[in-house]
């Protein structure tokens, strides 16, 4: 059923910005919005969008926002409880979780609970603890619509699928990031800023980081075998420098459907909205005489052990995907702030995850405390 109100989980990010370009154009209404410690962002969202509810990150914020919204009639909270009563909000029938990192984890399983559908835009939810939330997810009857372009390539191709066992492989594509081709020598000399140029998707900076180090690709991979229910002998990759083909699906009978389109992520949240429909696009849609070449290439695993170690966590399951998870979040923060070099990155996710025990059967406190020990970890 198409979505009638809505609540976005991280609105004054990139993605939450462009489903807030994508609500402009639909018969959609905005019920609640949370933000980190972009006051001035969400003040302006706030009297755009006049949603009920507005969270921020910490109270500090949540008081300034509060100040610059003296007058209107909208309710203003804050942190994790604030973040969890937009994910249950009853006026809202969807839910868009595009925060970053595991702070998506309570609210998304809060909103599943209340049977609310997921348009999921926070990979580490189901990286972390896809089993937990897909066995919730089922339990309540909550729909999970993918927001990345990969999944959501996936997710079309899947449309007219009757029977999982038709599923030879999944094959997601990927861009290669800033530094394809490059050697690992290469490699530690390149700098954040070169990290951030990505050339293709505009995003914001931890997974430009993680889309650099193709780390995003491997928890793409663990996201995928978590919604389609597969193993990871059959989910692959391929190089797709273009971006023009977002995701393919293999049959058993050697038919292979692709889904492509350009590289815009409004698309994948136009349709996550609208699903089962999809609504008119009034951007300019792909034009294949214009696109160029369109070309493949394997993984360099070597050059990118990162894409290498989240394989070695989806093989290994259950909580090891959380502490790869939460050791390449602590990674990447030490990055973006200079205290490591690149390449430190996947030697510091490769030692929590030689480093902490795993749980096989996990329940989320097993996943937060995972999570907790890998970043202490690789925080030092």
């Amino acid at each position: 059923m198409m979505t009638k109100n809505l609540t976005i989980l991280g609105s004054t990010g990139s993605i939450g910005r462009q489903t807030l370009e994508v609500v402009e154009q639909l018969p959609v209404r905005v019920a609640a919005l949370t933000a980190g410690q972009n006051v001035e962002r969400m003040a302006e969202q706030c009297r755009r969008f006049r949603p009920q509810l507005a969270v921020m990150g910490t109270e500090e914020a949540a008081q300034r926002l509060r100040e610059a919204l003296a007058g209107e009639k909208i309710e203003i909270r804050s942190g994790m409880d604030g973040l969890i009563a937009a994910a249950e909000h009853p006026l809202a029938d969807t839910v868009v979780t595009a925060v970053v990192g595991m702070l998506g984890l309570r609210p998304t399983l809060a909103a599943i609970r209340v049977k609310k559908r997921i348009a999921l835009a926070n990979k580490e939810t189901l990286v972390c603890a896809g089993e937990l939330v897909m066995r919730e997810a089922a339990a309540a009857g909550a729909e999970i619509v993918p927001v990345d372009s990969e999944h959501s390539a996936i997710f079309q191709c899947l449309m007219g699928c009757r029977d999982r066992s038709e599923i030879r492989r999944l094959i997601l594509t990927c861009s290669g990031g800033p530094f394809f081709g490059k050697t690992p020598d290469k490699l530690r000399q390149v700098t954040k800023a070169d990290a951030l140029r990505h050339p293709n998707w505009k995003m914001g900076e931890k997974i430009a980081i993680d889309c650099a180090t193709l780390m995003n690709k491997g928890l793409e991979v663990i996201e995928a075998m978590r919604l389609y229910g597969l193993p990871l002998s059959q989910v692959d990759v391929v190089i797709h420098r273009q971006s023009i083909v977002h995701s393919l699906v293999e049959f058993r009978d050697g038919a292979v459907l692709a889904q492509l389109g350009v590289p815009d992520m409004r698309v994948p949240i136009r349709l996550a909205l609208t699903y089962p429909n999809r609504a008119e696009n009034p951007a300019e849609p792909l034009d294949l005489l214009r696109c160029g070449p369109l070309t493949f290439d394997a993984p360099d695993e070597e050059a990118f052990p990162c894409f290498r170690l989240a394989k070695q966590a989806a093989q290994t399951g259950g909580t090891a995907c959380a502490v790869l998870n939460g050791a390449n979040e602590a990674a990447v923060g030490l990055f973006l702030d200079g205290r490591i070099g690149f390449t430190e990155i996947a030697e510091r996710v490769s030692h929590a995850l030689d480093s902490i025990p795993y749980r096989k059967d996990i329940t989320l406190n097993d996943v937060l405390a995972a999570d907790r020990a890998a970043r202490e970890l690789v925080l030092g």
